[in-house]
């Protein structure tokens, strides 16, 4: 690849066959290079320090130090793309990737099971190779929230404040470094917040499996998947999410779940949420648009505001990836681009009520 660098990958993957796979996978791609290898967390920090990779590929089980405590050092110290491959779908390990991801991690993919089509796992590796790469990471996300200017930039002033209890539903979308912002904004808002919270967020499977459980972990408020049939009458001071593989909409008062076809190649969607909570809502409703890859939640966002609603959306420099956010702005559905240290105050506000602590 003339007058172009190549992608300079280090592999992190304590098993011997599986760094072999990754290396004949990384080896068949013209744009990519393989500069480390590293068979334990303790040796991976070290070629990360030494090599300075543009992107280190994963394992969450190793010797000596574990994937998440990688992440944790690497995002402290030297912060760098993190693209977890992993085959842990226990609970408690699936918990300890969705700490990882909170702790800085960029994405996770599922090592292969040997029963996918010929090459579509490895083809799907590289493309989140090159895809994870080339986001610009900084200092681990837990100590970044906050550190930014308290300056919002405020794209329209209507609707905020609202009228305190005018705000019947908060939903949320988020993908790529959600689970860091979800968790951010949670333990922001006051411990008895009385506004129901319905969230989407895109994460594959299987790890999505237990991601509202741990959710439910990290802050004082009540997480749990949507079941089919619920009434959003009963949801007061609770957060739900969107189930693995089945959209979350709103309608006729209770919460429904669907097969329906994806939408932005996405299942469960932002904007299939969205639609459906500016239908039911209309000028009861309050919608925020997170960090994430693509434009799913841009257009659902729009309708928010458009049936009266409050609107909000990440701004750039909090982002870990400014795709969802960036195309709601261009669409002008968002009233207000905040911090993310600044949207959970924001939404406290829409109950009238202060910002709750931070957990430490």
């Amino acid at each position: 690849m003339t007058g172009t660098a190549r992608i300079r990958v280090l592999v992190v993957e304590d098993s011997a066959t599986m760094r072999a796979h990754l290396r004949q996978v990384l080896a068949s791609d013209p744009e990519i290079e393989l500069v480390g290898e590293a068979e334990n967390g303790k040796q991976g920090i070290e070629l990360c320090q030494q090599l300075h990779p543009d992107i280190i590929t994963l394992d969450m089980m190793m010797p000596l130090m574990s994937g998440l405590a990688v992440t944790e050092y690497i995002m402290a110290h030297s912060p760098s793309p993190i693209l977890i491959v992993s085959a842990s779908t226990e609970r408690g390990e699936l918990f300890r990737t969705y700490d990882a991801l909170a702790a800085g991690a960029v994405d996770v993919l599922e090592k292969p099971t040997g029963l996918e089509p010929d090459g579509e796992w490895e083809r799907r590796f590289l493309s989140t190779v090159k895809l994870v790469s080339r986001i610009k990471v900084i200092t681990h996300l837990r100590l970044r929230v906050g550190a930014r200017g308290r300056n919002s930039d405020v794209v329209s002033p209507e609707g905020l404040p609202p009228t305190p209890g005018a705000t019947k539903v908060v939903a949320i979308g988020a993908s790529t470094g959600g689970p860091a912002a979800i968790v951010e904004i949670l333990q922001a808002l006051p411990v008895h917040y009385r506004i129901p919270i319905i969230i989407v967020l895109h994460i594959g499977e299987p790890f999505a499996a237990a991601f509202a459980d741990w959710l439910d972990g990290q802050s004082q408020h009540r997480v749990s998947y949507a079941r089919d049939g619920e009434p959003v009458t009963g949801l007061q001071g609770r957060v739900v999410m969107a189930p693995p593989d089945k959209h979350l909409v709103v309608r006729d008062n209770m919460l429904r779940l669907t097969g329906d076809r994806e939408r932005h190649s996405c299942r469960p969607s932002v904007d299939v949420l969205f639609e459906s909570v500016a239908r039911a809502f209309g000028a009861s409703a309050a919608g925020c648009l997170l960090t994430g890859m693509g434009r799913d939640g841009a257009v659902g966002l729009r309708d928010i505001r458009n049936a009266g609603g409050i609107t909000l959306a990440q701004d750039e420099a909090t982002s870990v990836v400014y795709g969802m956010p960036r195309e709601a702005a261009l669409l002008g559905a968002a009233q207000r681009i905040l911090p993310l240290g600044e949207i959970g105050p924001a939404l406290a506000a829409l109950a009238g009520q202060p910002p709750g602590r931070k957990l430490v």
